[in-house]
């Protein structure tokens, strides 16, 4: 999905399970590719499935499109909520003091922030073509290289250096920790398209395995990285760690900032496309199409502004809708759709045993530091 989207809360992960943490980032790392799979295999049964929803709909008829579509939308909505959090966190590092009045109103910090990126991006989600976006986000690949140089940088030469030692194990960081790991795999959504534009289908589970190796070993270094320069004291976004008076914690920084502003749009336009198919309306379809897509940011920006906790918030999305959307529902579906070996079934069972308990305590331990600190 958006993987240099994911690079900031990697470390924070690690520092909430301890090093031995990284053993379960391959774990999460291995079940996902796993159900990568067993998606393509699904797939395999018949030519008319082209997405995850039509996989759902071959293995439980509408209710299962409907179910996973649902899954799908929120998953987005989610990331997009993100996005506005992680923005107005980073703006707020570099100019702590902001301010503005409207009327007898004042709005301050990280709220100002938040409400001026939402202006900026509003006309991005009115465009029906996302072309120059969708070239635009393609530099995410090379915001994620010069992300990790620029940290890296940080710490070997700006004075930081790699002396904390961190903890070696920590039972109530745990399963915030699975949350995120796997929140930085939940690219299934789009593996079925991806494997549908392939000329070459069977080589899918080969591009897929490559994939899983690079992103994890990207991961694994910019966690080790960032515990090793920061240990426990490491923040929900390891850009608000840096030291904002060093020209590389700037570039890290304004890095970020600038990819999030071309993917929003990309993220919210399914939401809205899926919610204006559903209308009869034909005539006022632009008004409402324009009505619909503003609605969906004013009230991402709502949720940003009374939730504004980056890494709960992310824990919560990779529990309840990472977990079911990476390695539940591929399962389930699989079950539904093939017939597997006694062998196969009894991994699946395994799968699914550790991936509800990680769906229940993660929601459950995250929506429970969310309200605490609202």
């Amino acid at each position: 999905m958006l993987l240099y989207y994911y690079f900031y809360p990697i470390p924070y992960a690690l520092s909430q399970g301890g090093w031995l943490c990284l053993m379960l980032l391959l774990l999460v790392a291995i079940i996902c590719c796993y159900t990568g799979i067993l998606l393509q295999k699904c797939m395999s049964v018949s030519p008319s499935i082209k997405t995850y929803p039509d996989i759902g709909e071959f293995a439980f008829g509408n209710k299962g499109r409907i179910l996973i579509s649902i899954f799908l939308y929120l998953e987005l909505y989610f990331v997009a909520i993100e996005f506005l959090i992680l923005e107005g966190d980073n703006l707020q590092k570099l100019f702590p003091n902001a301010k503005i009045h409207v009327g007898c109103v004042k709005i301050v910090g990280r709220e100002v922030f938040v409400l001026l990126v939402a202006i900026i991006i509003l006309p991005t989600t009115w465009l029906k073509s996302l072309g120059l976006l969708a070239y635009v986000s393609i530099g995410g690949v090379l915001a994620s290289i010069v992300l990790v140089f620029s940290i890296f940088w940080v710490g070997a030469m700006d004075g930081i250096g790699f002396e904390e030692k961190g903890v070696i194990w920590r039972w109530d960081g745990l399963i915030s920790a699975i949350s995120m790991y796997t929140f930085c795999y939940c690219g299934h959504a789009v593996f079925p398209t991806i494997c549908n534009s392939m000329k070459d289908r069977s080589q899918f589970p080969k591009v897929l395995f490559v994939c899983f190796i690079v992103s994890t070993i990207t991961y694994g270094s910019m966690a080790t990285i960032g515990y090793l320069m920061y240990g426990q004291n490491l923040m929900s976004q390891i850009t608000l760690n840096l030291p904002t008076g060093k020209i590389s914690s700037k570039i890290a920084i304004y890095t970020t900032l600038v990819n999030p502003i071309t993917k929003y749009a990309l993220v919210v336009s399914p939401i809205a496309t899926a919610i204006e198919d559903k209308l009869p309306l034909r005539k006022s379809k632009f008004i409402v199409s324009y009505f619909i897509r503003t609605l969906l940011v004013i009230s991402t920006v709502t949720v940003a502004l009374t939730v504004p906790f980056f890494g709960y918030v992310m824990a919560f999305t990779g529990a309840l809708l990472g977990v079911t959307v990476s390695i539940l529902l591929p399962c389930l579906c699989y079950l539904k759709i093939k017939k597997p070996s006694y062998l196969e079934i009894m991994f699946i069972v395994m799968i699914l045993i550790f991936g509800s308990s990680v769906t229940l305590s993660g929601t459950y331990t995250s929506l429970k530091n969310i309200i605490s600190h609202v």
